[in-house]
C-alpha cells in the first residue's frame, strides 16, 4: 500500500483577518497544504514559528507591530533553515532588498495568481528561490549583495551565451524590464506567439527554471 504524501505545513502571518481567511479557505480546497498557525503581528509570528515548526512562512510586511522583514530576521536568526515567503503589495526598491538581505526564500506581491502561490509554495519548500517578475527591474540599481554582477562585458556574454541570437537578447532585455509576452509582442512588432516561443528558448538556453530566473541572470552576469 502507498504511504500518503505528507502535506505542506505552513503559518500565516497578516493582520487583516480578511485576508486569511480567504488563504485558509484557499488552501482546505487542496491536498498538499495545511495551515498550523497564524499570527496577526511580528512578534507572534517569531513565537509561532518556534513552536509549531512551519516548512513555509507567508509574511505580510506591513504587521502593526514589527515589520514581517524584522519578524524574518528574527525567525532566520534561529532557524536559518526556515522558509519564508514575503507576500505583500509593497514595492518599495528597499524593502524588496532589504527582504532578500534578511534571507527570504520568495517575494510575491498579493494580487499573485492562486494557484500560482500555491506552486510558489512548493518550490520554495523544495530549497527554490522565486521573485515576481515585477519586482525584478527594481533590483537593477540597488542590487548589491543580492543579485551580484560579474561586470562582464557585452562581448564577453555573448561569448558565453552564444546560442543566444540577436532577437532573443532583444527580448531578455524586454524580460529584465519586466515586460509580458503581449507587451514584448507589441515593442518588437512580433506575434504574441512568437514572442511566447523566444521566451522558451531563452529559458532553455540560458538553462534556467522561468522568466524570472532568466531576467536576473542577465542582471548578475552584466547583460543589463
Amino acid at each position: 500500500m502507498c504511504s500518503q504524501k505528507s502535506k505542506i505545513k505552513i503559518m500565516m502571518v497578516e493582520d487583516h483577518k480578511l485576508v486569511r481567511v480567504g488563504l485558509r479557505a484557499l488552501f482546505e480546497d487542496g491536498e498538499d497544504i495545511e495551515v498550523i498557525a497564524e499570527a496577526e503581528n511580528g512578534k507572534d509570528a517569531v513565537e509561532k514559528a518556534r513552536l509549531y515548526k512551519p516548512d513555509v512562512i507567508l509574511m505580510d510586511i506591513g504587521l502593526p507591530d514589527i515589520s514581517g522583514i524584522e519578524a524574518a530576521k528574527r525567525i532566520l536568526e534561529e532557524n536559518s533553515e526556515q522558509k519564508i515567503i514575503i507576500l505583500t503589495s509593497h514595492q518599495d526598491e528597499a524593502e524588496i532588498n532589504e527582504a532578500l538581505c534578511v534571507g527570504v526564500n520568495a517575494y510575491a506581491l498579493k494580487d499573485i495568481n492562486t494557484e500560482y502561490l500555491i506552486t510558489v509554495i512548493k518550490t520554495v519548500k523544495d530549497g527554490a528561490i522565486w521573485l515576481d517578475s515585477r519586482i525584478v527591474p527594481k533590483l537593477r540599481s540597488r542590487s548589491g549583495n543580492i543579485i551580484p554582477k560579474k561586470h562582464v562585458t557585452r562581448s564577453e556574454f555573448r561569448a558565453k551565451h552564444a546560442n543566444l541570437t540577436e532577437r532573443e537578447y532583444q527580448v531578455l532585455k524586454l524580460l529584465v524590464n519586466g515586460s509580458s509576452n503581449s507587451d514584448i509582442a507589441t515593442q518588437l512588432c512580433i506575434s504574441e506567439h512568437t514572442a511566447k516561443a523566444h521566451v522558451c528558448n531563452i529559458i532553455q538556453k540560458l538553462v534556467v527554471d522561468d522568466r524570472t530566473q532568466a531576467a536576473v541572470k542577465a542582471i548578475r552576469e552584466g547583460l543589463v
